[in-house]
């Protein structure tokens, strides 16, 4: 299903710019937005599609930031990315930065809490006509992990995105501006993360175009983390160390269809999706 007319022929991938002092994997390294937007150029031309600028750390954990320092930092770093030919998408739980940061250029809302955070997001997307992602979500980072239990994960999972579909759709949204996401990591174990992502074909089968974003996050750092001791378990693998298992996942998540894949660093998920396409290509003429 095409999204802003970006190359279908295989998996976009999108790049993260977090601009945040609390990011979990790279908090404070963009605040600056000169430097920021030169991160986000360089992302693209090491091989990301669009860029997700975010003013608002989503950690498990994290506390809410007030919407005006939201906006002062996101702002300039859309605009300076989009007048640099960027395509952007604003990671934002507000409609009110959503709407503002789709003026000053953005072509993407990514709202990690599937509009369920600001009701009127679903109204931005629907007036603007812009593309959102509906990632599933059942709290903020506080007490996301409070809300873990399921009775079936994927179709639990399944369930509650297709609720707020409906949402979207029963708000004016157009079917073929809806992309979701699984949502690894909020409200999902370890465990749970893995489960989802042996299942991407369930989710894809919602015949929406699907986002997966596994980059960098704990669960992997727990795979590869120091073998245990005496002493107690390893040290968790540090996040700039899980760059191998993101781009193993960008093949997974490619290979299974999906849309896009949003990463931390883009060169290696590039190649992965080029090499994703290539089988397919391959198995579509055997």
């Amino acid at each position: 299903m095409p999204v802003l007319g970006l190359a279908h022929d295989r998996c976009l991938v999108m790049g993260v710019v977090n601009v945040t002092p609390d990011s979990f994997s790279d908090g404070g390294r963009w605040l600056d937005a000169d430097t920021a937007v030169r991160h986000g150029l360089d992302l693209v031309a090491t091989g990301a599609d669009i860029v997700d600028v975010g003013g608002e750390s989503t950690r498990p954990g994290a506390t809410r930031i007030d919407a005006d320092e939201e906006l002062r930092r996101v702002l300039p770093v859309i605009s300076g990315l989009v007048a640099e030919g960027a395509v952007v998408s604003v990671d934002t739980m507000r409609a009110t930065v959503a709407e503002q940061a789709l003026a000053a250029g953005a072509a993407i809302i990514n709202d990690v809490s599937g509009g369920r955070a600001d009701p009127a997001m679903m109204t931005v997307a629907a007036g603007t006509g812009s593309p959102i992602v509906l990632m599933h979500w059942r709290e903020h980072s506080a007490e996301m992990q409070q809300h873990t239990r399921y009775d079936d994960l994927v179709d639990d999972i399944r369930s509650e995105l297709l609720v707020q579909v409906d949402a979207a759709l029963a708000a004016g949204v157009d079917p073929g501006r809806i992309i979701l996401d699984p949502g690894l990591g909020f409200s999902k174990t370890g465990a749970q993360n893995w489960t989802v992502l042996a299942h991407l074909d369930a989710f894809v089968e919602l015949g929406f175009p699907l986002l997966v974003a596994a980059s960098r996050k704990r669960f992997l750092g727990e795979l590869l983390a120091a073998p245990s001791t005496d002493a107690g378990s390893g040290a968790l693998r540090p996040t700039d160390g899980r760059e191998a298992a993101t781009a193993a996942i960008t093949m997974l998540a490619a290979t299974a269809g999906a849309w896009c894949v949003r990463v931390h660093e883009a060169a290696p998920s590039a190649d992965a999706v080029r090499v994703a396409a290539r089988l397919r290509q391959e198995d579509a003429r055997a």
